[in-house]
């Protein structure tokens, strides 16, 4: 027997935890995850920054949204998911002026110094810095919005794979794992899999393109002060912050993929250490452990939330590429509003004709490739 539900989440990452945390108790939610786990896959590899500045300006307003949101709910929690971590730019004059926007200031070369001394000084011409940026607990995030949404009612079903989803009268029916399910509402949140779940559901695909971002934890011989900011090349090279006495490190990569369990490739973190150990003094050793997510992304780089234009009930929640967690819980808040009212609402509740739904509509020109 199909189990009944108003709403039915595929996707168990960070966009499908917390919209389920802002449905449940508002109406019958249940999640299916293909994983074993929740947040297996690009949401457990989060480089956990949360930076205002970061994103085109539509991110950028959930960003600030979302920090406000996470902030009220830090109050509530006996360890807070959100630290101030500054987060500064560098590179040549042209490229930091290029990739610097919203609430990143310029800075002096001296200043960038005094705050990054382990940055070669010759390694860069300029630097921008947000100081309101935030390292962001992941694992604790995810765990929150779990355990407030089980607690209101949310089901959650792991190892259930879609593989079966039509429109049936009112609602879809949908078949994942073992598990047969009946819903008014079937919401996208599947990542990278996003266009796959169309697919399967009989629903024209957006063209979703994941792409490959790779990370590393590595020890070095001079760990970085507690409060050095996040640091990132403006031409998109690398970036690394503070792990402990350790540095997490990046190759900023942006490489197409399939949908998969991506992993590094040979050579990506190797070259990446033989940069860093130019522009900067803390000297890598050896690295301690080393991933690869997939950060997908819509044709306009936006992310996507909203009813499908053709399937009826079908709601995408995806597209996020590397906001996912700092656009999050804004998100949420506009998914949740739209399906419970069933059609388009504002980020604030204001006029369903909202610059910020507009922007993230499912049915905007600009998505289609």
């Amino acid at each position: 027997m199909a189990e009944h539900y108003d709403v039915l989440i595929v996707g168990g990452g960070i966009a499908g935890l917390s919209l389920a945390s802002a449905l449940a108790g508002k109406c019958s939610v249940a999640l299916v995850e293909a994983e074993q786990e929740l947040a297996y896959h690009t949401s457990s590899r989060s480089a956990r920054q949360l930076i205002p500045s970061y994103g085109p300006p539509v991110v950028q307003e959930l960003t600030v949204r979302t920090l406000e949101l996470i902030a009220a709910r830090d109050a509530e929690l006996p360890a807070p998911v959100l630290t101030p971590r500054s987060f500064m730019l560098i590179g040549s004059e042209a490229d930091v002026a290029a990739e610097a926007s919203g609430s990143m200031q310029p800075i002096t070369h001296a200043e960038a110094l005094e705050l990054c001394p382990a940055l070669v000084p010759d390694a860069f011409a300029a630097a921008g810095l947000d100081t309101g940026s935030f390292g962001c607990d992941a694992p604790l995030l995810l765990a929150d919005h779990r355990q407030r949404a089980v607690a209101a009612g949310l089901d959650i079903f792991t190892g259930a794979r879609v593989h079966s989803a039509q429109r049936l009268g009112s609602g879809w029916e949908v078949g994942a794992g073992t598990e047969a399910f009946l819903a008014g509402v079937l919401v996208n949140a599947a990542g990278a899999w996003a266009d796959e779940l169309a697919v399967i559901s009989g629903v024209e695909k957006l063209g979703l393109q994941p792409y490959r971002r790779t990370a590393a934890i590595a020890a070095v011989e001079r760990p970085l002060p507690e409060q050095t900011p996040m640091v990132a090349a403006a031409d998109n090279t690398f970036y690394f912050r503070r792990e402990g006495d350790d540095v997490l490190i990046s190759p900023s990569e942006h490489v197409s993929s399939g949908p998969e369990d991506a992993r590094p490739r040979p050579g990506d973190v190797e070259r990446l250490i033989g940069r860093l150990n130019q522009v900067t003094t803390f000297g890598i050793t050896t690295v301690r452990r080393a991933w690869t997510g997939l950060r997908t992304e819509a044709a306009d780089g936006v992310p996507v939330a909203g009813f499908d234009a053709e399937a009826s009930g079908f709601y995408w929640l995806a597209g996020q590429g590397g906001y996912g967690f700092q656009t999050s819980s804004a998100m949420a808040e506009l998914a949740a509003d739209q399906i419970l009212a069933g059609g388009s609402v504002s980020l604030a509740g204001g006029s369903p004709e909202s610059r910020t739904a507009q922007a993230l509509a499912a049915t905007r020109w600009s998505i289609r490739r």
